[in-house]
């Protein structure tokens, strides 16, 4: 699923610290899934990175306010 800045920036930083984690977590699975030849949908992997990099960003943001 397709994370998006705005929904970001609504979320308080426990939320966000929570959602990071967990996007951090589908990531390694889907790298392992990867390796061992067992994930189809290769965007996937892509797209868990993108998402983490979205919430980092917004981590960043907040934290210079």
């Amino acid at each position: 699923m397709i994370m998006k800045s705005s929904e970001l920036r609504e979320k308080s930083l426990d939320e966000l610290n929570e959602a990071l984690a967990d996007e951090l977590k589908k990531q390694f699975k889907l790298r392992m899934q990867l390796a061992t030849g067992q994930l189809t949908e290769t965007h996937l992997v892509k797209l868990a990175r993108r998402n983490a990099a979205k919430i980092k960003t917004v981590l960043n943001q907040k934290a210079g306010e």
